[in-house]
This record gives C-alpha cells, sequence and structure tokens, in this order.
C-alpha cells in the first residue's frame, strides 16, 4: 500500500509539474553590459537562472541530462533586455558549431529566446543563435508556423569553454512588441538544440499532444518601469548595375531609394518602400509549362516577404501579381508587329502597416502603386511606330482584420482590391474566416466564406463566390478530419491572388497516426491517409478522385526514410486541358498509380546523400512515367559546404493540349514523350558570422516530342486526326548563375555584390542531348550578363537622439 501511494504521489507531482507554467524573474542592471559571451558584470550573478528544461522532440517530456543540462538568466535595462544562456556540455570538442549566413541555422548546436509581449499565446517574437555565433529570428503564429522573413537588429556573442558553450544576448525593446503597462509580464521559452543528438529541449514543456506551442509557454516576470521606445528605422540604399550582352553595347544604371519602418504605436508598424530595388532578389526556377495553369513561383522580394502573416489570411493574396507581367495583350493589324513589350511592371512605391493590439485584433493594410506600361508597335509598310497600353497605372490594396480569443481562435475579415486607371479591369475579393480551436486544442472547426465582382468593362461585371467548411481532432496520437468545399463558376481571385480551378465541389477527409515518443527502432514516425474528390458543378463530371498515402520516419541513427502512393481509380474529366472558353469542353484521364521512395541520411555527417526515385503508371497502352533524384552534400570544413542536385523524370505517351481551330471549333490534342532534367550547385563559404560568399548555379533542360495528333471528340475520348500540321515539338533549355558575396558591416546594414548570367532558350527545331545543350545555353551569344553592387545602411532613430544626448 506504502508502495501505491508513493507511485501515486510521483505521478501527482510529476503532473502537477508539468501542468503548470514555469515563471522567471528579470533582474533590472543599472550597469553597462557588454555583450561578449563571458558573464563578467556582477548583475549577472544576481539573476536566478530558469533551468531544468525537458525533452520537446523526439522524447517528448525527458528531462534533460545533468551533464548537458541548460541555464538562461535573464537582466534588463532601460533599453533592451538581455540574457546570459550556459549550454554545459560534457564533451566540448564535438559541439557542432558549422558557419552559415543569416537565418540559416546549418549543422551547429543553437539557443533560442521566444518572447511574447502581450503574454496571449498569439505570437512569438524568436530569438536563436548558433554555438558558430550565427543569428536567426522568425515571427512564430500558430496559423502561419515560422515566418523566418522577419528580421530584426539585435546582439549576441558566444564562446565555446572547457565546460559546453555560452551565449549573451541583447535584444532592444524596439524589436518587440508590449503593452505601455508599468509592470509587465511577457510569455517566454527557451529551447536549445543539441545538433549532435538531433533532440530539441524546451525550459518551459511543449507537450507535443497538444497542437499549440504559443500557449505553453513559461511565464517572464519582473520588468517594470520601461518605457516603449520609439520605433524609427531609415535604411537608404544605393545600387549600381552592369548590364552586358554580346553583340549589345554595355548599360549601366545607378538607384537609390529608402526603406521606412515607423511603430505607430505600441502594436502597429507601418513599412514603407520608396522607388524600390529588387535587381538582386533570387532568380526564379522557370521550368516548360505545358499545362493549362500559370508557373507559380516563391516571392524573392525582402518587401513581400518580411511580416506578410496576415495578409496571408484567407489565400487571396498572391504577392507577385504586384510588378508582375501585363494584364493586357498588344492589338495589332496585319501590317504591324511588336518590336518591344515590356515582361514586368515597375513598382513606384508600396507600405504597409500591420500588427496586433493587446486585445488580440490583428490588423493589415497594404497598399502599392505600379507605373503606366506600353508595348512599342512598328508598322511594316510605314515604319511609323505607336504605343499600346499593356497594364495601365494600378493600386494593388489589401485589407485584413484578424481577431484572436480563447486559446487559439480566430475570426477574420480579409478584403482585396486591384484599381486599374482608365477602362483598364478592376476586382475586388472579400472573405469571411473563422478557426475555433477548443479550449485543450483538441479539435478543430474552420471554414470560410468568399466574394469577389469582377469588372472586365464597365457593362461586363462577374460575380462569384466561394465557401469551405472543415471539422478535425487535432491531437493524440490519431488524428482525423473532413470538410467540404463549394467554388461558383464566376470566383475569380487572380487579380491579387492566384486561382487555378473554379466552378466544382469537394469532399474531403484524412486521418493520421504518429509517434508521440520515440521507440527501440524509430525516434520519429508519422503516417498520413487523404481521400479527395472533386466534382463539376454543371455535369457533376468527377474532375478528381484520389487517394493518398505518405509514410514518414526517422530511425535512431536520425536517417529519415520514407515513401508513399496516391491512386485514383476511375476514370475522371479534365475541363481545363482543351482550354476552351469557361471550360465547355473536357478531356477524359485514365486511371493512374503513382509511388515514390526516399532516403536522407543524417546531415550531421560530413557526407550525407538525398536520394528520391518515383514510378507512375496510367491504364493506357504505354503511358508511363519515372523519376530520380539524387542529391549528394558534403560539408569540407565549418566554413565551406557543397550540395549537387540532379533531377530526372520522363514521361512515356503523356497527352496534352497543342492547338485548335477557331473556325471548325475542332480542339486537338497531342501525344508526347517527355524528358526533364535540372543540374544543380549550391555551394557556400562562409568566412564568419557577417560575412558570406555564396554560388548558386542551375541548368534546366526541358523537352516534349510529339509522336500522334488527336481531335478531341465531344464526351472526351480521341480520335486520330491528319488536320493538325503544325510542329508542336518543344524544347526550353535554361541556365542562371548567381555568385554573390555579403557583408553586414553594422547591425542592419549590408554591402551585397552579385554576378549573375542568365540564358533562357525556347525553339520547336532542337536536338536532344545535355551536353550539346549546355554548351548553346552558356554560349556567350546567348548570356545576359549583370553586376551589380548595393549598400543598405541601418539607421535606428533611438541611436541618433542617444548620440544628440551624449
Amino acid at each position: 500500500m506504502k508502495k501505491v501511494i508513493f507511485c501515486i504521489s510521483l505521478l501527482f507531482m510529476y503532473s502537477f509539474l508539468y501542468s503548470q507554467k514555469k515563471s522567471v524573474t528579470s533582474v533590472h542592471s543599472n550597469e553597462k553590459i557588454t555583450i561578449d559571451g563571458v558573464f563578467n558584470e556582477g548583475i549577472w550573478a544576481k539573476a536566478i537562472p530558469a533551468k531544468d528544461f525537458v525533452m520537446w522532440m523526439p522524447g517528448n517530456g525527458t528531462a534533460e541530462p545533468n551533464e548537458k543540462r541548460t541555464e538562461v538568466k535573464v537582466v534588463y535595462d532601460n533599453e533592451a533586455i538581455y540574457f546570459g544562456a550556459t549550454m554545459y556540455d560534457d564533451e566540448p570538442a564535438k559541439i557542432l558549431k558549422e558557419l552559415s549566413q543569416r537565418d540559416n541555422s546549418g549543422i551547429a548546436d543553437r539557443i533560442g529566446i521566444f518572447l511574447n509581449g502581450y503574454n496571449d499565446g498569439q505570437q512569438e517574437f524568436s530569438f536563436l543563435v548558433s554555438a558558430a555565433g550565427v543569428q536567426e529570428d522568425f515571427l512564430f503564429t500558430e496559423s502561419n508556423g515560422e515566418d523566418s522573413s522577419w528580421d530584426a537588429i539585435w546582439e549576441s556573442k558566444t564562446q565555446i569553454t572547457d565546460f559546453g558553450w555560452t551565449a549573451e544576448i541583447r535584444i532592444p525593446y524596439a524589436a518587440l512588441r508590449f503593452s505601455s503597462e508599468k509592470k509587465q509580464t511577457w510569455g517566454v521559452n527557451f529551447i536549445r538544440d543539441f545538433r549532435r543528438a538531433r533532440t530539441f529541449y524546451s525550459w518551459n514543456l511543449i507537450d507535443n499532444k497538444i497542437n499549440s506551442r504559443g500557449n505553453q509557454e513559461g511565464i517572464l516576470e519582473g520588468i517594470e518601469n520601461i518605457v516603449t521606445p520609439t520605433r524609427l528605422f531609415l535604411i537608404p540604399y544605393t545600387s549600381f548595375y552592369l548590364n552586358s550582352r554580346a553583340n549589345q553595347s554595355t548599360r549601366y544604371d545607378f538607384k537609390g531609394g529608402l526603406d521606412i519602418k515607423y511603430g505607430l504605436n505600441d502594436a502597429f508598424t507601418l513599412d514603407a518602400i520608396l522607388v524600390p530595388d529588387f535587381g538582386q532578389a533570387a532568380f526564379d526556377n522557370v521550368i516548360l509549362n505545358l499545362g493549362p495553369f500559370e508557373q507559380q513561383f516563391n516571392e524573392n522580394r525582402p518587401f513581400f516577404n518580411e511580416g506578410t502573416e496576415l495578409f496571408n489570411k484567407g489565400d487571396l493574396f498572391y504577392s507577385r501579381r504586384i510588378g508582375g507581367n501585363p494584364s493586357i495583350s498588344p492589338q495589332v493589324s496585319d501590317d504591324e508587329v511588336v518590336s518591344s513589350n515590356p515582361s514586368k511592371i515597375n513598382l513606384l512605391n508600396a507600405l504597409k502597416i500591420s500588427g496586433r493590439t493587446k486585445g488580440g485584433l490583428g490588423v493589415g493594410v497594404l497598399n502599392a502603386v505600379t507605373e503606366k506600361t506600353e508595348a512599342i508597335i512598328i508598322n511594316n509598310l510605314t515604319g511609323e511606330t505607336r504605343k499600346a497600353i499593356v497594364e495601365p497605372l494600378a493600386n494593388y490594396n489589401a485589407l485584413v482584420l484578424d481577431q484572436r480569443f480563447g486559446t487559439n481562435s480566430s475570426v477574420s475579415f480579409v478584403n482585396t482590391n486591384v484599381t486599374r486607371n482608365g477602362s483598364g479591369r478592376d476586382a475586388n475579393v472579400s472573405a469571411v474566416l473563422f478557426d475555433l480551436n477548443t479550449k485543450k486544442n483538441t479539435y478543430n472547426l474552420s471554414g470560410d466564406y468568399k466574394f469577389s465582382t469582377v469588372n472586365e468593362t464597365s457593362s461586363d461585371t462577374k460575380i462569384g463566390y466561394t465557401s469551405r467548411l472543415n471539422f478535425g481532432e487535432t491531437s493524440g496520437k490519431f488524428q482525423y478530419g473532413f470538410g467540404a468545399e463549394y467554388i461558383s463558376k464566376d470566383f475569380d481571385k487572380d487579380d491579387m491572388g492566384i486561382q487555378f480551378q473554379a466552378n466544382f465541389h469537394s469532399l474531403y477527409s484524412n486521418w493520421s497516426y504518429r509517434l508521440l515518443k520515440p521507440t527501440n527502432t524509430f525516434n520519429m514516425f508519422d503516417i498520413y491517409v487523404n481521400l479527395y474528390s472533386e466534382f463539376d458543378n454543371r455535369t457533376g463530371r468527377i474532375q478528381q478522385g484520389m487517394l493518398n498515402l505518405n509514410l514518414n520516419s526517422m530511425n535512431k541513427k536520425n536517417n529519415y526514410f520514407g515513401g508513399g502512393f496516391n491512386t485514383r481509380p476511375l476514370k475522371t474529366y479534365d475541363f481545363y486541358e482543351p482550354r476552351t472558353h469557361n471550360q465547355m469542353r473536357f478531356l477524359e484521364i485514365p486511371e493512374v498509380f503513382n509511388a515514390y521512395l526516399y532516403f536522407s541520411s543524417n546531415y550531421n555527417n560530413k557526407f550525407a546523400v538525398d536520394i528520391n526515385p518515383s514510378f507512375g503508371i496510367a491504364n493506357e497502352k504505354g503511358r508511363t512515367g519515372y523519376g530520380f533524384s539524387f542529391s549528394p552534400r558534403y560539408r569540407f570544413s565549418n566554413q565551406f559546404s557543397l550540395n549537387y542536385t540532379i533531377d530526372y523524370s520522363h514521361q512515356n505517351n503523356n497527352l496534352g493540349y497543342v492547338g485548335n481551330n477557331s473556325s471548325t471549333k475542332e480542339i486537338f490534342m497531342g501525344r508526347r514523350d517527355r524528358s526533364t532534367y535540372v543540374n544543380s550547385i549550391q555551394s557556400k563559404f562562409t568566412i564568419n558570422s557577417d560575412m558570406n560568399l555564396n554560388l548558386s548555379l542551375r541548368h534546366y533542360l526541358s523537352y516534349a516530342i510529339y509522336s500522334q495528333y488527336y481531335s478531341l471528340n465531344n464526351d472526351g475520348t480521341l480520335k486520330k486526326t491528319l488536320n493538325f500540321t503544325e510542329n508542336s515539338d518543344s524544347i526550353f533549355n535554361a541556365w542562371n548563375l548567381d555568385l554573390s558575396y555579403s557583408w553586414w558591416f553594422a547591425p542592419g546594414s549590408q554591402i551585397s555584390i552579385l554576378y549573375r548570367n542568365n540564358a533562357a532558350l525556347f525553339e520547336n527545331e532542337f536536338q536532344q542531348g545535355i551536353s550539346s545543350n549546355l554548351r548553346k545555353v552558356i554560349d556567350k551569344n546567348n548570356l545576359d550578363n549583370v553586376f551589380s553592387i548595393s549598400v543598405r545602411y541601418f539607421i535606428d532613430y533611438n541611436s541618433l537622439k542617444s548620440k544628440k544626448s551624449s
């Protein structure tokens, strides 16, 4: 009986300890603290450390070993909050400390500080530093995850010692958001990434049975009588560009501009760019796109990447629309040709206001203006030229109101609007969203209603709507969910969003299982099953009917492996491939089965490799596909690493649209074999935590060869035809090389030098083969060469004010 009582008492104590939020008290300092990784200021001895960390992943809840314990002390003054972290390690020679560029953890141990100035479980400002001294920061929300595009200005310094390593961190109040109350109570958690063992520890337990990280923070107390600072940052920049191409004169260009960040109050920040310059943004991985939908690109421009969590609500905002392709094709007569047609629209200026009040109301406003753009058209008979508008002056606007409440619930309103000058197309889309979670974050009910109005002309207005409802269990080993969606014929969010399909309804469900604690075989294991069906609203024909299964795991040696399959066990009907107005015709698609495997070895090793084979087969003679991706990587030192990837795929007897006859209304399809090769190299040489040299190289080659042409029947089947005589064979051969140098010479201030050469060739007559096409695309007559230097300088108003006072 005594043993039973003793065990019950232990269980009670354990549950009590891990159900309560830990607290740590910050100590006020009047002495100057030097950020050097050495805690030699007297105030550090007065601070009581946060300790007794527990494992977050993979062995959730396991106590941290004493010989590898972590202790974090907190100190504050009138300008900033300071953290002194000691990471004990009884084998300090084995501490991983690869150097990498900012916001890239590399293969290194890390310590993280997660702060929530309102202690509402809704938003964390996260700051991490590696044992090599590399900084990372991101903004975390439950709905959007970790947004690493968010950047703050803060200081850190690390030291490797004979007992482990230390980190000293200074975070100015200007980098945070908190109320103006005299006595502050913040949410806080500390995370240690023990990279050698691939384990994460947290100070306050993050229970992985609960699908909510922000609500499992500890408490930071003791901060009193601080004044919220003026958050005004000016970032002037200047850039120089030198452009050259064979048989053309060399061109150069100077640019200059200003970015402004201003804290309107404790909650809201205004970001503005005047005369923007995105010339050094990463290149797009353009592909040979033979399908009916446009290619979607990542956003590489910092302004549209940073702090966009609110604007992603409702999936109505695709920032590449702003400053993207022209919306109007120039009209020419038989005697005219287009001599110059810009592919991009210049962005004149942009601003955004975003933030969240203490009461949980998030507000986001974004506005951007793009300039009037014209094509030049020449009359071949007279030689006269004229201009035609391909994009009028346009204003893009997005508004988001997001009210959070409870432990992790929200209701939102989103509106996007595009207004073009004159008779250009205007569009307006609004949405109401809800995301409701139970108090313990065990069940979720979410949904939305969206409404669009598009004015092609003053007399042509399209009105459409869509709605979605989803319910699921979101905690524990077993989870499930199911839902439905309806999209009307005229719903259109394409002016400021991206939309591929309309006029359908769908039903879906999913089930998953995951390990919550490691086993003798696995550190991690999960399996996911999804059923998805989609039907055309007009005819009721099935457009999609898929069963997907995916398995992911990590073994005790920290190697990842898994695989999956998807199958469509019945015929479906594609209303988009025929490319008809309002998708009036359809193509019958046969049953299909696809499968894949993957293996990814432990990146802690100097040599690691990723392997991914795949295979697919359709219920049609000779229609198969296969692919293989192989990516070895080698870390020569903590400074230098190289990653090479070869990605190959092939499709036999694939089928797709090739053209139409507008007079006879005949639609033509072609049977084709298609091969795609992608070779890429990523390499970095990191001189120190502030100075990096990077190489990014990509050669893309894809070609399609047609063997037979067909006419599309009204029932979606095909019949052979001789009426189509054009050559549809096509090849896209693209080369991109970026060699860049970056030096963060002061906090927030950067010099970047970029050499870029690129070429893109599209042809209908070609030879197959990688080497011959590589030689062709890198021929000096095809390459564009760009050399650019950009200098950005960060100015903090508070620093200027302090210098003036001194």
